[in-house]
């Protein structure tokens, strides 16, 4: 598991199935890094697009950071940003998204050692009726524990 996550897309588990997990540095201005450390990050409705052999998130939204001179504004919030991988890595994401159905998502953001790392993974988009059953099969987990609670007393 990733060290304690500054941003976390919480649709993503809800809306896909996550099938594998790669850790990608991220190319950021210095105001982001503030306004990232800030926690003002927003993860949904982002994506992860190839671009001539490299790969960027594209609709990760980063708001200006908040004590930085309004004259001396950031560029647009929502701008693709460059993810630092190893080729090795790019190829595998590469040919693992190009199977039919299958997609690479941001999942979330966190600082290792100081530096910016964003949890991408490859992703299938889950059927209506798979959400339902998954909405169903929790419900019936927390009607199981409340009453194994109600029999423990």
């Amino acid at each position: 598991m990733s060290p304690q996550p500054v941003a976390v897309n919480r649709k993503a588990h809800f809306d896909y199935f996550i099938f594998d997990r790669f850790e990608a540095g991220l190319v950021l201005a210095g105001a982001e890094v503030k306004s990232v450390r800030e926690g003002r990050v927003n993860l949904q409705d982002s994506y992860v697009k190839f671009l001539g052999g490299e790969v960027y998130v594209v609709g990760m939204d980063i708001p200006p950071y908040s004590h930085m001179d309004r004259m001396v504004s950031m560029d647009d919030p929502a701008r693709s940003r460059k993810l630092l991988l190893h080729k090795s890595e790019i190829d595998k994401l590469a040919g693992l998204i190009s199977r039919k159905g299958y997609t690479c998502i941001p999942l979330s953001l966190y600082f290792k050692n100081g530096v910016a790392k964003l949890e991408v993974g490859i992703a299938q988009a889950k059927k209506q009726y798979d959400k339902r059953q998954a909405l169903k099969k929790r419900m019936v987990q927390c009607e199981m524990r409340q009453a194994l609670k109600r029999k423990a007393k």
